[in-house]
């Protein structure tokens, strides 16, 4: 896991591990990760892909403002991964386009 485990001044101990699932495998994430730190973390930093060419899409902005992380949350596509906590059993896909 790509995950900063010690900070001087933020505290990360005591936070509630999550399990959540992206593409059908279940991983790990903690309470107030976004679902796009917590994909990072677990080593995922292809989120999508463009449909006219089939690029791949990940993390841009991290405030919300562009489209680049969009993902598919529970059946509901263009979920901004960015700014949406991942709850537990959360089921995120990519999406293209």
């Amino acid at each position: 896991m790509r995950r900063i485990a010690k900070h001087p001044i933020l505290d990360f101990n005591n936070r509630k591990k999550i399990k959540f699932y992206f593409e059908d495998t279940e991983l790990i994430a903690y309470e107030g990760d976004t679902v796009a730190s917590a994909l990072i973390a677990n080593g995922i930093d292809i989120f999508g892909y463009t449909s006219k060419k089939g690029r791949p899409r990940g993390l841009f902005c991290c405030i919300g403002k562009c489209s680049s992380c969009l993902v598919i949350v529970n059946g509901i596509p263009n979920v901004r991964a960015c700014i949406t906590p991942v709850k537990e059993g959360m089921k995120v896909r990519r999406q293209v386009g």
